[in-house]
């Protein structure tokens, strides 16, 4: 079943004084419709309040929201689907953990990993990165994409929409889109930016 997938991603990330909840708000509230929880500090108890309390905004603004890594907890959370980084992970198991009607990313490092996951059949999305510098702990071990990385996917057949990902920056926006690339994820873009908000809008307005 084809999936709405969203062109722009936001992914929170555990900040010390800006919260999971606080980005959201502020992402959709600048435009955000795609958000992507990404919580690697809190024991789950906490991670469930949390999670339904951002849902409860997503929903006020009609955004979908994804969990990241978490899947065990589909079940007792309002989010519309998951998102894996370690592609390690066997994403058949997970399609059957969280059913059919969820949408599933991964994360991807190479264009081997795409390829394999794509041939899985059950993968909506991938994030494919880093573009510049790091995402997150996983992305890291991958060498950096720049443009000519993106630009090589035509080459592949690629069909399932790619999301690029890792250090992209409002000025990058538009050249990433002309690789031909399906949309793009931001977080580390948003560290230590006086104007959080704002620098979402800038990136909305050059996707859309």
């Amino acid at each position: 079943m084809k999936k709405y997938i969203s062109k722009f991603h936001y992914i929170t990330h555990d900040l010390p004084d800006f919260s999971h909840v606080q980005q959201v708000q502020m992402a959709c509230g600048a435009g955000a419709n795609w958000i992507q929880y990404r919580c690697l500090t809190k024991p789950e108890d906490e991670l469930i309040d949390e999670i339904n309390e951002i849902a409860e905004i997503c929903d006020d603004w009609g955004a979908t929201l994804i969990i990241a890594n978490h899947y065990d907890l589909i079940e007792r959370v309002d989010a519309q689907g998951v998102h894996i980084d370690n592609s390690d992970v066997d994403p058949a198991i997970i399609r059957k953990i969280i059913g059919p009607d969820k949408t599933l990313g991964v994360s991807a490092g190479g264009a081997d990993e795409l390829l394999k996951l794509q041939d899985t059949g059950v993968v909506d999305y991938c994030t494919y990165g880093p573009f510049a510098s790091a995402l997150n702990d996983v992305s890291s071990v991958h060498k950096v994409l720049g443009f000519n990385g993106y630009r090589e996917l035509e080459k592949l057949g690629i069909n399932i929409p790619v999301i690029a990902a890792g250090g992209i920056q409002p000025d990058d926006v538009e050249p990433l889109l002309q690789t031909g690339i399906y949309g793009i994820a931001i977080s580390s873009a948003m560290d230590l930016i006086a104007d959080p908000a704002e620098r979402v809008k800038e990136f909305y307005r050059k996707m859309y």
